[in-house]
């Protein structure tokens, strides 16, 4: 499954955290062609979840219920020329897991606990082998504490929720004042839950992308992934 372009002996794990709507998949999935790395959304895994939860009515206040549900459940992520693509169960979800009535309800299922740690298992396995990037919430502080490289990546509300509106749907209705009170409400969900709360590792960059150009960001975190690369190919 890897492209062998990078060099096999000097692979690393990169995981890039941060809130909703920083532009984490986007970035992550760009580094990741520069790189001939593997990309892992695991957003896109809680997104698959809520989506299919929310298919069957089976609310978040059912933990019970979810969990049974998700054991059953295989999620598979595939590269697609247009990005990646979501598989629940063979069937592809991808167009269906960014809609606003999923934005509006993912953070409260992925507070379940035990939900939490059966994705995240399935994570792991998918980096054991190395040349992943991988982006999330808790990827650098939980999922993969020992990546080589983490990236904390951030933007003012403002600008996260302008840039969530652009990709909407017009015909969602959604207003952009409706969006930053969205994502703000998102950001105390995802910082005060009890389980792998977002917060930035000790070890990770902080890098605040308001007034960043997606490709600044990508040719940012792709030369100091380089640097990293090329220092563990030294030692």
């Amino acid at each position: 499954m890897h492209t062998k372009g990078t060099g096999e002996q000097n692979r690393i794990n990169i995981a890039i955290d941060g809130p909703a709507g920083a532009g984490k998949s986007t970035v992550a999935r760009m580094v990741a062609s520069r790189l001939q790395y593997i990309y892992v959304d695991t957003g896109a895994m809680y997104r698959a979840v809520t989506w299919y939860m929310q298919s069957h009515g089976i609310s978040a206040e059912n933990e019970q219920k979810v969990l049974q549900t998700v054991q059953n459940m295989v999620i598979e992520l595939k590269p697609h020329e247009s990005g990646q693509m979501v598989l629940l169960n063979g069937e592809d979800v991808t167009p269906f897991i960014r809609s606003q009535k999923v934005n509006s309800e993912v953070s409260r299922y992925a507070q379940i606990e035990d939900l939490r740690h059966h994705l995240v298992h399935l994570q792991r396995m998918m980096a054991l082998s190395k040349g992943v990037v991988m982006d999330g919430r808790d990827i650098g502080t939980t999922v993969l504490p020992a990546a080589e490289v983490k990236i904390f990546m951030t933007a003012s509300v403002k600008e996260r929720a302008l840039r969530r509106f652009k990709e909407l749907d017009k015909a969602e209705g959604i207003t952009l004042e409706q969006l930053e009170t969205d994502i703000a409400r998102r950001d105390r969900l995802d910082e005060e839950r009890e389980v792998s709360p977002l917060r930035r590792a000790e070890d990770a960059v902080f890098l605040d992308t308001t007034d960043m150009n997606i490709d600044e960001v990508v040719e940012y975190i792709t030369s100091f992934c380089r640097t990293r690369m090329d220092g563990e190919k030294e030692q």
